[in-house]
């Protein structure tokens, strides 16, 4: 792959999002710019980390980043715009709520969000661009999180261990329990045990 080229002397911010594929809970996304004075040592794609790596690098972006910002979309909404225009939202969300205006915005993925300042889609930029690696961190820890809260409501899905992916053990609660109201309606396997119920 082509190395990605850094426009200079510009303020970059880095987006990255966790959570297309779950039948459950928030697309979450993240927005990091990083301080080129305190770098970082051992970023990379999130999901190629250890979790304990993971928790101390989440940590160290928090205190070394210039501005870190969540943006998430909800399940209603994922369920009423789809999730690819859920994760775009959820994407602006997370640039808009940045403490300092980035020049410029290196997107993980293959299509850029609609953004008041250029973009540029980056692929397999959580590997690739250090600003999206650490936001893939914070977005990945931070929905893990939730997800870990979310099984404690409801210990009967599983939701700390599958985080809400299609897993076996996943349908076979969902078989067993039925849908939660966190549940995204609009996912065939969620919709299939809705209409087993009515």
């Amino acid at each position: 792959m082509d190395p990605v080229i850094y426009p200079e002397n510009k303020i970059i911010a880095g987006v990255d999002e966790v959570g297309r594929g779950p039948l459950v809970g928030d697309v979450v996304t993240a927005a990091v710019i990083l301080d080129p004075n305190h770098p970082i040592v051992g970023l990379a794609d999130s999901k190629k980390l250890t979790e304990k790596k993971r928790l101390a690098l989440f940590d160290e972006i928090k205190q070394k980043a210039l501005a870190v910002s969540i943006g998430r979309a909800t399940p209603a909404e994922i369920d009423d715009i789809n999730i690819l225009h859920a994760t775009m939202l959820a994407m602006q969300r997370a640039v808009a709520g940045l403490s300092i205006t980035p020049e410029y915005v290196f997107i993980d993925g293959n299509r850029c969000p609609q953004l008041d300042m250029p973009a540029e889609a980056v692929v397999k930029g959580d590997a690739r661009v250090a600003e999206i690696s650490a936001a893939s961190i914070i977005a990945k820890v931070t929905r893990d999180a939730e997800m870990a809260e979310l099984d404690l409501q409801y210990p009967q899905f599983g939701f700390a261990n599958h985080k809400g992916y299609p897993t076996k053990a996943h349908f076979a609660a969902l078989a067993e329990h039925g849908i939660t109201p966190f549940h995204r309606k609009s996912f065939k396997p969620v919709q299939n045990i809705i209409n087993q119920q009515d």
